[in-house]
């Protein structure tokens, strides 16, 4: 179960200043659009490092395997990228909240992947996945790809990181709770509905 987040309140008023930080890079509806090799149109940039948020992204909330449906797209980015240069960062495996890391170490077993261990949750917890992936050799910020159906935690950090940004604006299946529902709205005001939209931070800027 997920508890409180106090990483997301504090990161949060950063939008007070700059509200395009919760915008991404690239949206499509769910984890099997994904383009595998991961690109951003537009940018001669290559992803060398993928962080996937699991809670309907790849895998149902509450659920701690692939879900079947994207079996065929998990493959093949495995086939691509290295398994040291693929990282879940869940706001529930892998947090404090995630007692003896059990639910951790289920997922790193149903999935191949390794699970980011972090007391901070997502969007504060950017140092350690720069620090994970630096270890491995990415030593570059705009060489990651955040992979996440929340913006105003995966695609946030994404942006505090200097690192690009997918939405996965469905996922496995379409929030009714009301922080998605208010995302969704804020995006559609930002982007979709607008002739002079609002663009996410450049991390090459």
């Amino acid at each position: 179960m997920q508890l409180f987040n106090a990483s997301a309140v504090l990161n949060v008023s950063r939008l007070a200043y700059n509200p395009a930080l919760c915008l991404p890079h690239l949206a499509v509806e769910s984890f099997d659009k994904l383009p595998i090799p991961v690109a951003i149109p537009g940018q001669n940039i290559r992803i060398k490092g993928i962080v996937l948020d699991k809670d309907n992204c790849f895998a149902k909330d509450h659920d701690d395997k692939v879900w079947p449906a994207y079996e065929k797209t998990w493959k093949k980015l495995q086939e691509v990228y290295p398994a040291e240069h693929i990282l879940i960062v869940s706001n529930s495996a892998g947090t404090n909240d995630d007692v003896g890391y059990a639910q951790a170490e289920k997922l790193e077993k149903d999935t191949g992947v390794t699970v980011l261990r972090h007391s901070t949750k997502k969007p504060g917890c950017h140092a350690e996945i720069l620090a994970y992936f630096a270890e491995r050799g990415i030593t570059r910020a705009d060489e990651i790809a955040v992979v996440g159906d929340r913006l105003l935690t995966d695609i946030l950090m994404a942006n505090m990181m200097g690192s690009w940004g997918i939405w996965l604006s469905q996922g496995v299946e379409q929030s009714e709770k009301l922080f998605p529902r208010v995302e969704r709205y804020v995006y559609d005001k930002m982007v979709a509905s607008r002739q002079d939209p609002f663009l996410p931070p450049n991390p090459e800027s």
